[in-house]
């Protein structure tokens, strides 16, 4: 499966035998509106990476893809998110912002610098061992949703417990149910949801582990206005109920909205860092990088 589950193999094999402890069936459903969940101010900068407030700490990285012409898709980019914030992760196609997510997550290693998850450096970890730290202590939401089609919601949602081999909490997952709004859905399929609704067991299947942090690449660019706004209200949630990290790449002002934080890349740097700005500001900072020099890259 490539990026899209990253947990280890034979998970349908495992998926399929069934969920133990019981049935999340009849757990209570919450509807949610952008408007219940109030957008944050300023989150404060970050202290140093290692800090116990931060999640994760992004030291002087770079990567780089070979080949006759090399390309630079992050250029020493140095970054800190601190515990229990939001922060949306912005810029041009090209300009480094899913590629600075994917070190940060380890999905990918950079070609220098690096990367911690709270006190975890992960630059000298093994495959192996950033296999079990993505499962364990990362959740992962994408735009495409990469639910297991043979799989119910419940069975999805319990995917990352049974991969681990650890029995899932069932009062932390009825809670997550209740926040996802699926309780009468949990033995339907994909195949049977909306966009929305399968966004929506993507998010639940990303928080069932109780993860430090959940990062997000696009998570609401295939859903519609209204259903992406309940998306983002419940991500909100998640930071502003449960103290998680939420770390969000996306090119929408209005989904940034929701953020404490917004990050502006181009050409591989962070070219803007700021609290809150509201949406105007952010398309402004967007339109902006339009007018931006090209960047001198000898060598």
């Amino acid at each position: 499966m490539g990026h899209r589950l990253h947990c280890c193999g034979s998970a349908l094999s495992i998926a399929s035998k069934g969920v133990e402890n019981g049935s999340l069936e009849g757990t209570r459903t919450m509807s949610m509106s952008p408007a219940d969940i109030p957008v944050a101010g300023n989150a404060g900068r970050p202290g140093p990476a290692g800090h116990p407030g931060d999640a994760v700490g992004v030291e002087g990285v770079s990567k780089i893809y070979g080949g006759e012409q090399p390309v630079t898709a992050l250029d020493n980019v140095d970054a800190r998110f601190r515990r229990g914030t939001m922060t949306a992760v912005m810029g041009p196609s090209g300009s480094g912002k899913s590629t600075m997510l994917h070190c940060a997550a380890g999905l990918d290693r950079p070609t220098s610098g690096r990367v911690r998850i709270g006190d975890t450096d992960l630059s000298s970890m093994s495959e192996k061992q950033l296999t079990r730290l993505r499962r364990d202590r990362v959740g992962f939401i994408f735009q495409a949703f990469n639910l297991v089609g043979a799989l119910t919601v419940e069975q999805n949602i319990l995917l990352p417990s049974r991969l681990s081999g650890r029995k899932p909490e069932q009062a932390w997952l009825a809670e997550v149910i209740e926040r996802v709004g699926l309780g009468q859905r949990l033995r339907h399929r994909p195949t049977e949801l909306s966009g929305g609704q399968q966004q929506r067991v993507a998010i639940a299947r990303a928080l069932a582990t109780r993860p430090e942090v959940i990062f997000c690449d696009e998570p609401t660019g295939a859903l519609d206005t209204q259903t992406a706004a309940e998306v983002l209200a419940l991500l909100r949630a998640v930071v502003d109920d449960t103290g998680q990290t939420v770390i969000m790449v996306t090119h929408d002002p209005v989904a940034a909205s929701y953020a404490d934080r917004v990050m502006v890349l181009a050409d591989g740097r962070i070219v803007t860092d700021m609290p809150q700005p509201g949406v105007r500001a952010i398309a402004e900072q967007l339109a902006n990088l339009g007018r931006r020099p090209a960047p001198n890259r000898e060598g």
